[in-house]
């Protein structure tokens, strides 16, 4: 069966900021220290434009920031640390999405942690102190950095505090938490910005507004948190851990843009920023070193468009510690980069999206049974596309996408350019199994869990985006390509106008 694809490019067009390129996420800040860390930041800034980074543990004992003394037993701030990491981050033209969190064992109520790295998650145990803490912070930051920078700055209450896991509190505890970070922030500048729950499973959010309108407790945006595995848990709250783990993995296709559709409603007038999201919440994943990965981003961005300020994808990079550091280049992680840095086709995606221009084109996709708006969702094809134009060029992100354990196939996809009759050829750049595959060639080479430096070279190599030459059938009304996407596959076609 052909997809009829069809973009008129002379119909009226919406705006498409790049709201995924707002925020990237990351592991936790004592990563920030590293050299390998900042290369790798510094490439994904420059060749995919994130401008904000968000990372865990902040003020973990690792950052030295609330010290007990072990002779006198005084309380010592020290954000030596947290400066070196932010003048980093404003030297290559990046700022900070500030997550506070975790608990510093000299303030903690209780020993509870997270994480390889052994991060405290209990309540304060005197919030008071915590107060003071945060307001310390923002007072050095204010002083270090300058008000209107730190006031373009975001500051977000804790991590996932709706999961036992990052929180020991309750719901109740969390809300007093975030009150009292939340005012000692406004005390120094009230424009300064701070938000939350930050919570996973697009959790608490109607929950949050009425706490703070009812206790006035500043909220200046939501956040929170979602993967497309978090479907089971989204639709039944109740659902045990042991059922969970029975149906993880399994989600229905388009689950991101339910969720986010309902957060949008439940933010009202709200910004809403997600602060951490990827194609799966489970590491190791394989899919996420695979164009099953870039396939699944490029629907979701398409879906999100309009319903959200900001998209932070978790996360730049495999250099993560959460339940310690992987060696082999291909592990599964979280990341868009490898351990060496090798850029993941997830990463050729957002590159490809990068380039693209900030008008939206409306998308008509016809498999013979079904014909959607540009969003697709619900379409009977697994092949949907996104299309927008820049100042001299259209791009239409022709992606061929279906869950995990759907049966999907190769589409052969007709790409009608209605308004476009030009004879010239255009430019094709695909990322699939054959293209943009740095893993496969890391395969061929037998897996080594350490690359030798020519071995790297060749795995690299074979990262890279490729762009053909594809020429146009030319009729009455427009231009027509003629494709063949393979299953999680994904195809650029790029006409100059």
């Amino acid at each position: 069966m052909t997809i009829h694809i069809t973009v008129d490019t002379q119909a009226e067009r919406t705006t498409f900021p790049h709201f995924w390129e707002l925020c990237v996420g990351s592991c936790h800040a004592v990563m920030g220290l590293r050299a390998d860390w900042r290369r790798q930041l510094k490439i994904a800034h420059h060749e995919l434009g994130f401008r904000y980074v968000r990372f865990h543990g902040l003020l973990d004992d690792a950052i030295s920031v609330y010290v007990k003394d072990q002779w006198s037993g005084a309380v010592r701030l020290s954000f030596f640390n947290i400066d070196s990491i932010f003048d980093y981050l404003l030297s290559i033209g990046m700022k900070p999405f500030l997550e506070l969190g975790f608990m510093p064992s000299a303030l903690a109520s209780g020993t509870q942690t997270c994480f390889h790295y052994k991060a405290n998650v209990t309540p304060p145990a005197d919030y008071d102190q915590w107060g003071g803490l945060i307001q310390s912070l923002t007072r050095h930051l204010v002083s270090r950095y300058g008000i209107d920078e730190v006031r373009s700055w975001f500051f977000e209450v804790w991590n996932e505090p709706n999961l036992p896991f990052f929180w020991a509190g309750t719901k109740e505890e969390y809300f007093k938490l975030y009150a009292h970070a939340a005012r000692a922030i406004k005390s120094v500048d009230s424009q300064l910005r701070v938000g939350g729950p930050a919570t996973s499973v697009n959790a608490w959010i109607p929950d949050m507004i009425a706490f703070c309108q009812h206790s006035r407790a500043p909220l200046d945006f939501i956040s929170t948190h979602h993967y497309p595995t978090d479907d089971p848990l989204w639709r039944n709250n109740d659902l045990s851990w042991e059922d969970f783990m029975k149906v993880a993995g399994q989600y229905q296709r388009g689950v991101l843009f339910q969720m986010t559709a309902k957060a949008r409603a439940e933010a009202g007038k709200l910004p809403l920023y997600y602060t951490e999201w990827n194609t799966s919440a489970m590491v190791p994943d394989a899919l996420h070193d695979e164009s099953f990965s870039a396939a699944m981003i490029a629907k979701t961005i398409a879906d999100a468009a309009g319903l959200v300020e900001g998209y932070s994808f978790w996360t730049f990079t495999d250099l993560f510690e959460e339940g310690g550091q992987h060696a082999a280049p291909f592990h599964g992680g979280f990341g868009l980069q490898t351990v060496h840095g090798i850029r993941k086709p997830n990463y050729r995606l957002f590159e490809l999206l990068h380039e693209t221009g900030d008008q939206r084109l409306k998308v008509d996709v016809d498999s013979g049974s079904a014909s959607t708006d540009h969003s697709s969702v619900g379409c009977s094809s697994s092949a949907e596309a996104l299309a927008v134009a820049g100042d001299h060029s259209l791009t239409v992100l022709v992606y061929n996408h279906d869950t995990p354990s759907a049966s999907i196939k190769e589409e052969e996809v007709h790409l009608r350019l209605k308004g476009i009759g030009t004879r010239r050829p255009a430019r094709l750049v695909r990322i699939d199994p054959q293209h943009a595959n740095p893993k496969k060639k890391w395969q061929a080479l037998g897996s080594p869990e350490y690359p030798t430096k020519d071995e790297l070279a060749q795995i690299a190599r074979a990262s890279a985006l490729v762009a053909s030459v594809i020429r146009p059938e030319v009729g009455e009304e427009g231009c027509t390509f003629r494709l063949k996407i393979p299953p999680h596959g994904v195809a650029a076609v790029v006409v100059e106008v």
